[in-house]
């Protein structure tokens, strides 16, 4: 049998890791600033949570979720208060496009309306209703297609109010930063303004956070910098540091019925231990402000150097959330960072190198991409 062949890969094998190195089998070394699409948020192979991990799996890796299991609510607890939301439900998934699915479906049950409204460039995931609401035709087959999406240009209000306003929408779906499609940010007053309007017209705000959630930002969520509370907000990537997670924090003022929602692998022991240790790690080791300190001192620098080069167009984004446009092709800036740089960077399009190291990325790790890149892009 061979495998489907729908990646594009790089000759390059890493088989270990440490904090924000990977190692392949002959020991070359290499600095990841992409963390495997944002997953590893604490760092390969961290101590403490392989210890957890290893732990859990030696006493029960699984049962199903039709008995009691007290890692949930532990992992909801620790949750709640490091995200700053208490008072809101925890369902558990396997993946971040489960969790928009999931997300998405709470709302029309809540408000009885079937449409939902995304965003130009959105990503939401892969499977069936979340490419429904992700604007990419290359990902969308016709068993995808529906009439209950509707699009709107990223930042423009009054199109979302006109659309609104109808008051047929059980959700606008929106992320927190726009990571696949290069680092696009959301303006603070423009989600200010969108909640406002939902509010007005009986709409649920969902705030997919699966890319720019658990501190990449330097806040716990990308959307607390402009002060909004949304209704529903999805996670996952980061929220077990490469264990298959998503989850879904539930406003109270939605109410679950018994059977509504319900997955067979979503919340398991040995993934509920993962992210156990994950938010761990991120209080203990004071993760968020570190990437918000390093990500600002890796902004700055790029826009300095910037001010140096006429190659680079535009630096966006916030904490360790870092969109780096160029002129030229990025692709082939990208090789040349890892083959000859030996440092994992990200790609969002034809023009955008993307930044997603672990949240304990120092700034000497920092200095030593600044400097690769500046040779390079030079």
């Amino acid at each position: 049998m061979t495998l489907f062949d729908v990646y594009s890969l790089y000759d390059i094998e890493p088989v270990s890791g440490n904090g924000s190195y990977v190692f392949t089998a002959d020991g070359t070394s290499y600095l990841d600033l992409y963390g495997g699409h944002a997953v590893i948020s604490i760092g390969h192979a961290h101590p403490r949570y392989v210890k957890a991990v290893a732990d859990q799996v030696g006493r029960l890796g699984f049962y199903s979720n039709s008995v009691k299991n007290s890692l949930q609510q532990q992992l909801a607890d620790k949750l709640g208060r490091q995200s700053g939301y208490t008072s809101y439900s925890l369902f558990l998934c396997n993946s971040g496009a489960e969790a928009n699915e999931n997300a998405m479906k709470l709302a029309s049950f809540a408000t009885g309306r079937s449409r939902i409204l995304a965003f130009d460039r959105a990503f939401h995931g892969r499977t069936s209703g979340a490419v429904a609401v992700t604007d990419n035709p290359k990902i969308r087959s016709p068993f995808n297609a529906t009439d209950n999406v509707d699009f709107a240009p990223l930042g423009d209000i009054a199109e979302a109010t006109r659309l609104l306003q109808s008051r047929e929408y059980a959700a606008v779906i929106i992320e927190g930063i726009q990571g696949v499609a290069g680092i696009r940010m959301v303006d603070d007053d423009f989600m200010r303004q969108l909640r406002t309007i939902c509010d007005k017209t009986g709409t649920l705000l969902i705030l997919d956070e699966i890319q720019s959630g658990y501190g990449r930002t330097g806040n716990f969520f990308a959307h607390q910098h402009s002060g909004v509370r949304p209704d529903i907000i999805t996670c996952a990537k980061g929220i077990a540091n490469g264990f298959p997670m998503g989850a879904v924090l539930i406003s109270p003022e939605i109410h679950p019925v018994k059977g509504m929602l319900g997955t067979t692998f979503g919340g398991n022991h040995l993934a509920c231990a993962a992210a156990i240790a994950v938010l761990d790690v991120m209080a203990d080791e004071h993760l968020v402000a570190n990437a918000a300190e390093t990500g600002e001192y890796l902004i700055e620098r790029l826009k300095e150097m910037a001010g140096r080069c006429d190659e680079i167009v535009e630096i966006r984004g916030r904490g360790l959330m870092i969109g780096i446009e160029i002129k030229g092709d990025a692709s082939a800036l990208r090789k040349r960072l890892l083959f000859e740089g030996h440092i994992f960077t990200g790609g969002a399009g034809a023009h955008t190198v993307r930044l997603l190291p672990a949240l304990g990325l120092t700034r000497q790790q920092a200095d030593i991409f600044l400097s690769t890149f500046e040779k390079f892009i030079s």
